[in-house]
């Protein structure tokens, strides 16, 4: 079976899960994170060797500010215990992409420390995608350019200047939750991507949802055009 090399995810349905199992928000979002390392283990598995998880993005800035500092204080708990307990066992360089400086100063530390603390790890990659959103990463990209004085860009170069500089492009991209659309994830790099819609809320996301997808793209032809 054909497997793709590059998986991203948008894990997307926690609040709803909360309301339907009648418990709060952050307690969904904990269980959430603690399910990236089923999805690490089960790409292990695979052997796919890249997988990138979009974790919070700019305009979630914007949802109840109580909310959102419980997500802020969730991702500082799990870099200091959970998550990093993951990287080791999984053997897999972290990074963490995206408007990296709008969040808590205390927070950003802890990913650089994960970074450096797990760089020798060269097989298997997890990219955590925070404070991110499409549009602003192309925006990012092209003021870069203009920062670098340059007159003219083509694709080669202008994918250099994106947050995933590289990064190869995902073969697979996965939402759950039953929503059918991409809501501004990877716009750039998601131009051949094989697209699989769970209806699943993240937090139920499992192996055998996870074998489906995989089963999916594997029945796909992918032409690139030609």
């Amino acid at each position: 079976m054909v497997k793709p090399k590059h998986i991203a995810i948008i894990p997307d349905g926690n609040r709803r899960w909360a309301k339907k199992q009648g418990i709060s928000i952050p307690v969904a979002y904990d269980r959430g994170i603690d399910n990236i390392a089923n999805v690490l283990k089960w790409c292990r598995k695979n052997r796919i060797h890249t997988l990138t998880m979009w974790g919070f993005s700019t305009e979630n800035f914007m949802r109840d500010k109580n909310e959102v500092q419980n997500l802020f204080r969730l991702f500082d708990s799990k870099l200091s215990e959970g998550l990093k307990k993951d990287y080791r066992k999984y053997k897999v360089h972290v990074r963490f992409l995206g408007r990296i400086s709008e969040l808590p100063a205390q927070v950003q530390e802890k990913m650089r420390n994960a970074e450096a603390d797990t760089a020798a790890n060269g097989k298997y990659q997890l990219n955590l995608m925070l404070a991110y959103g499409g549009r602003n990463e192309i925006i990012d990209a092209v003021n870069q350019a203009i920062r670098k004085g340059m007159k003219k860009v083509d694709e080669k170069s202008f994918s250099s200047l994106l947050y995933t500089s590289g990064i190869q492009d995902p073969d697979l991209i996965i939402r759950t939750s039953g929503e059918m659309r991409l809501s501004g994830f990877l716009p750039w790099q998601a131009a051949y991507a094989e697209y699989y819609f769970s209806k699943k809320l993240w937090p139920d996301f499992n192996e055998s949802e996870f074998n489906k997808a995989l089963k999916e793209f594997a029945r796909r032809r992918r032409k690139y055009g030609k």
